[in-house]
């Protein structure tokens, strides 16, 4: 019974909308209606509130951390297959929220949270990937897919097998979210970070 009420307490947290909370709080308008219409932070960042991108940012990723952390303490008799589970359900929550009509997010500051949290050099692995990606290309989406791809390879290497298995399967809902941005990618028409139009 708790396991369940773990995933349905990891999925409400998951499906918290911050990056839309906080453009309204703030003035910056509604977040489904800017850019991309996306709830995360790289479309915050397009509102011109490069303050407010990083806090969805940063609580994008504590939902996920904090989901991981609530299983490890009430359950730990379930040990590593809880965490993975409390997370998964909090990554879920964010890409399909009750609250939006299960429009959310892509997920990748949620499953980094979560990365850190279950094992953190799986999460500092994930984050070079994705920041070293962005820094090098300029292209957000490509950062986070990747980002995202190397979790579970870097479980794997780390000797998490369990965390391993939990984030192939949260790396294919990733790369599933980024679909367009894959077509995009494709058709060499991915904007940039910095640019006009950045994704």
């Amino acid at each position: 019974m708790m396991i369940f009420l773990l995933v349905a307490v990891g999925y409400l947290l998951g499906s918290i909308p911050f990056g839309v909370i906080l453009t309204r709080l703030f003035g910056a308008g509604d977040l489904r209606q800017i850019g991309s219409g996306n709830i995360g932070a790289t479309n915050v960042l397009r509102t011109g509130r490069k303050g407010l991108a990083a806090a969805t940012l940063i609580l994008d990723g504590a939902k996920g951390a904090v989901a991981v952390l609530l299983a490890r303490h009430f359950v730990p008799e379930f040990g590593d297959h809880a965490a993975m589970i409390a997370g998964a359900a909090a990554m879920i929550g964010h890409c399909y929220p009750v609250w939006l009509k299960f429009r959310g997010g892509k997920g990748v500051a949620t499953l980094l949270g979560l990365a850190l949290a279950l094992a953190w050099p799986i999460g500092l692995v994930f984050a070079a990937v994705w920041i070293g990606t962005v820094l090098l290309l300029r292209i957000s989406s490509l950062g986070g897919m990747l980002g995202a791809v190397s979790a579970p390879i870097a479980a794997l290497a780390f000797g998490f097998p369990v965390y391993a298995v939990g984030l192939a399967g949260l790396a294919v809902i990733v790369l599933w979210r980024h679909r367009e941005n894959i077509a995009r990618l494709r058709a060499g028409t991915e904007p940039r970070v910095g640019a006009k139009k950045d994704a």
